[in-house]
């Protein structure tokens, strides 16, 4: 009896201890979910159903005029209507300039920030404009059926798993405008990447928005922000419509004084363009507009100026070079989303890029998540695990010593990429996600931080 008792015992201490044991390790493993995807391949279905061109959509040279037929979609968001107290609260009068400059910490023209103004409300656009973003169905039926349907419904329910201090705003209310330039430059960024379509163009859940560009221009200017364009994939996007488009943005707004130009190696001040989904047209066409002997070449003309393409796949990098481009960027801000977005890969890349006389850029961003709108996508969530997942994405960055870095993003708060302000809210039976236990604006503290850690770092590289 006795050894029964104590083999009981045993048996019971045993059990719990490996209870305690599964339990830690579900723990360690659901909260460094953001570390595993660093070697997962392209090929997800997650990957294949978002950028479907990657199946191989050929672009024929005889048919350039209708091969892009393609309007971006993919990054969309959605936002809560604390509007009304936003507004009010944005009206008070904003400092002078000067009183700016001793306030705010100084902007690093090498952080370029990814910025959207497709956003809108009953106030100013007469109806919600992505706040009310629908669910995106499941490419497999099958899989479809098993997730909701309809869209969001603002300002208590809207496209996005976060929800904004400044509520479902409209982009073209002024204090908006404003407070996110405010916002900008506090976390020290320097270069606006403003999300672009030609004049009467949209993606298929917006307006047109380029009317709204010199607004966004004067405000960029107060805050001694920059800006250069993020041009979308538009309708029947090829070397003769880009050449007309970058003609019409250089031609319009290259005056301003906040229209951003680089620096070259060479001494020369270029406008530039981040050229997103570039990987859809053949380098055949880009070369047409990028290489000095193309038919339709943009270089050593008024209107020449840095081509930065998107490299998704490895491949893209040899297609980047053939095309004219003079750079590549990797955009998304799921590590292991893609070759281009997983961090391991940036150190060849910068290596590619340095022999082929090429600009890498590679981006950073705090985290991922758009379940608001594709509720099936759980798996390519990555946990920003209080702000390590960011600075991890800052130091595998500095580590390639890039000439620039991109930021995913100020404002796309459908896929829950923003370092916007935002606040914790629960409406019915929704539960947004927020920042605790840190401010609303803790992200723009850590992008402020790594900016001043960058800049030290380059005085380095450069001595």
């Amino acid at each position: 009896i006795l050894n029964y008792d104590i083999m009981a015992r045993f048996r019971r201490r045993t059990c719990i201890i490996l209870l305690l044991f599964i339990l830690f390790i579900c723990s360690i493993m659901m909260a460094l979910k953001t570390l595993r995807p660093d070697r997962a391949g392209f090929g997800d279905p997650f990957g294949l159903g978002l950028l479907p061109e990657l199946q191989q959509r050929t672009v024929h040279l005889d048919n350039k005029q209708n091969s892009l037929n393609r309007v971006q979609g993919d990054t969309v968001t959605r936002v809560g209507n604390l509007h009304s107290i936003a507004v009010n609260t944005m009206k008070a009068s904003m400092p002078p300039v000067n009183k700016l400059e001793e306030e705010l910490s100084s902007p690093n023209y090498n952080f370029h920030i990814f910025y959207y103004s497709w956003f809108g409300n009953p106030q100013f656009d007469g109806k919600y404009i992505h706040w009310n973003h629908p669910l995106l169905p499941h490419w497999d039926p099958k899989i479809a059926n098993n997730y909701p349907k309809g869209r969001h419904n603002p300002p208590e329910d809207i496209g996005a798993n976060f929800y904004p201090e400044l509520g479902s705003y409209s982009s073209k209310d002024p204090s908006v405008i404003e407070a996110h330039m405010k916002q900008m430059r506090s976390a020290s960024t320097g270069v606006i990447v403003l999300s672009w379509y030609p004049p009467g163009m949209a993606d298929e859940n917006g307006e047109p928005t380029d009317d709204l560009v010199p607004v966004i221009l004067d405000y960029a200017h107060k805050y001694n922000l920059k800006v250069t364009f993020h041009i979308e994939p538009y309708k029947d996007r090829d070397d003769r419509s880009m050449y007309h488009n970058v003609k019409y943005i250089i031609d319009k707004y290259g005056g301003h004084p906040a229209f951003y130009r680089h620096k070259t190696s060479t001494g020369r001040f270029l406008p530039m363009f981040y050229v997103y989904d570039s990987y859809v047209t053949i380098p055949e066409i880009w070369a047409n507009l990028l290489t000095v002997s193309g038919s339709q070449t943009i270089r050593n003309t008024p209107y020449d100026a840095l081509f930065i393409a998107l490299l998704v796949e490895e491949r893209h990098k040899h297609d980047i070079h053939r095309s004219g481009f003079d750079g590549m960027y990797t955009y998304f801000a799921t590590n292991g989303f893609s070759y281009g977005s997983s961090h391991h890969n940036w150190a060849s890349l910068k290596a590619f890029c340095d022999s082929n006389n090429l600009m890498f850029i590679p981006s950073v961003g705090p985290g991922y998540i758009d379940t608001s709108i594709r509720p099936w996508n759980n798996h390519n969530t990555r946990n920003r695990v209080n702000g390590k997942y960011y600075e991890t994405a800052f130091s595998a960055a500095l580590l390639v010593r890039p000439e620039i870095i991109s930021i995913t993003s100020f404002n796309e708060w459908h896929e829950g990429t923003q370092i916007e302000k935002a606040v914790p809210k629960r409406t019915g039976q929704v539960v947004y996600l927020d920042y605790k236990p840190y401010k609303p604006n803790v992200y723009l503290e850590l992008t402020q931080k790594w900016s001043e850690k960058y800049r030290k770092e380059q005085e380095q590289w450069l001595m």
